[in-house]
């Protein structure tokens, strides 16, 4: 098993519903299935994480089929690197799960982890999806041991670069998904006098090569309450003002585009 103690870095052993290390120190494994390896003294914040309505919007918007393109991108991309058997693949930042599901549908005999600080949003990923292992954690601190994971997908998560380097084999897979140039350029018109294009992610990761990069765009066609839910996972929501909430859940339809560039980058 991978996993380990988020206080001293032992290895974590799962005994009776309860992951332990050697130095007695036990986190439980809770009724839906996931384990919490967030420290309070790592937490940052009484709930740190997206809100209940975040959540819950965000649920509604994946669980429509919206970004299903793009599920499906990240899918087969993964498919072509990595062994169909016994890979061990991180989903970092995963939410509700939407695409961490379908990571361990596409690999069923290796072992699939979604990882969150939002304690809310892995108890209804462990919920509903039961063949991921899910943990509440931070992106800054994996509680993963050295070299265990073949892969790991960030979508828009935050990260630590040196962890990343760290818990991921030499020769495995860092996948990345950030905005592209156009990513909801119309929400921007509705919120900012000035429209200008997503810049690149300016990141180069310490201790990998990247070796290929896809552009996935394509436009989407919402209903009013929907382009509102969209809105609400993103981070116009704070700048949006009240007129604009109210025009988009009394219009009939809004057409916005989805524009998003894929990065794999390979372990030396």
């Amino acid at each position: 098993m991978s996993l380990i103690c988020p206080l001293c870095h032992l290895p974590l052993s799962l005994v009776e519903r309860s992951w332990r290390c050697d130095n007695r120190h036990q986190f439980d494994q809770a009724k839906e299935g996931y384990v919490n390896l967030l420290p309070v003294q790592h937490k940052g914040s009484r709930e740190p994480g997206d809100s209940a309505e975040m959540m819950q919007a965000r649920r509604e918007f994946l669980q429509a089929g919206h970004y299903q393109p793009l599920r499906e991108l990240v899918v087969e991309l993964l498919a072509a690197q990595l062994h169909p058997d016994n890979t061990h693949l991180l989903d970092i930042g995963c939410g509700e799960g939407y695409y961490t599901a379908a990571f361990a549908d596409r690999f069923p005999h290796g072992q699939v982890y979604g990882l969150d600080v939002a304690k809310m949003a892995i108890r209804l990923a462990a919920k509903s999806y039961r063949n991921v292992l899910f943990c509440v954690a931070s992106s800054q601190r994996l509680p993963f041991a050295d070299a265990s994971l073949d892969g790991i997908v960030r979508i828009y998560a935050p990260c630590n670069e040196a962890e990343l380097a760290r818990v991921i084999k030499p020769g495995g897979i860092l996948l990345t998904v950030t905005p592209g140039p156009q990513h909801l350029m119309q929400f921007k018109a509705l919120i900012y006098r000035e429209v200008q294009l997503h810049a690149a992610e300016e990141k180069n990761y310490a201790g990998f090569q990247q070796i290929a990069q896809h552009a996935l765009q394509y436009n989407m066609a919402l209903s009013g309450e929907e382009a509102a839910t969209l809105l609400q996972m993103t981070p116009f929501a704070w700048r949006a003002r009240e007129e604009v909430w109210q025009g988009l859940r009394q219009s009939q339809h809004f057409s916005c585009d989805a524009d998003f560039t894929l990065t794999l980058w390979q372990r030396d």
